[in-house]
């Protein structure tokens, strides 16, 4: 079903951003340039919450807007919430530069 309103700004990114709530078992259409990805939700997605577009496997990087948002810290289906549960940011950590010096 094409409506329910998402976001999704570069074709390689991993996620869309709903802009309404999303109840599990929806079919959504998610836009992004000349690209058309067909999703059914796995889980209920609020307004403003991320759901993967394509598979992501554990450890892999997460790509919003075309930017790395943080690394996958288990395997994440396409359709499913992405939040903190199964994100670990990699955005303004000062324990990363350090850890890797």
């Amino acid at each position: 079903m094409a409506g329910y309103k998402t976001i999704m700004m570069k074709p390689h990114d991993k996620v869309a951003v709903a802009l309404m709530d999303i109840p599990a078992g929806a079919q959504v259409e998610v836009q992004c340039q000349n690209q058309i990805f067909s999703i059914e939700i796995k889980e209920d997605i609020a307004f403003g919450h991320k759901f993967a577009v394509v598979s992501i496997s554990s450890g892999a990087d997460i790509l919003k807007y075309g930017e790395v948002i943080g690394k996958a810290t288990r395997d994440i289906a396409c359709g499913q919430h992405v939040h903190i549960h199964n994100l670990e940011g990699k955005r303004g950590r000062g324990d990363l530069i350090h850890a890797e010096s």
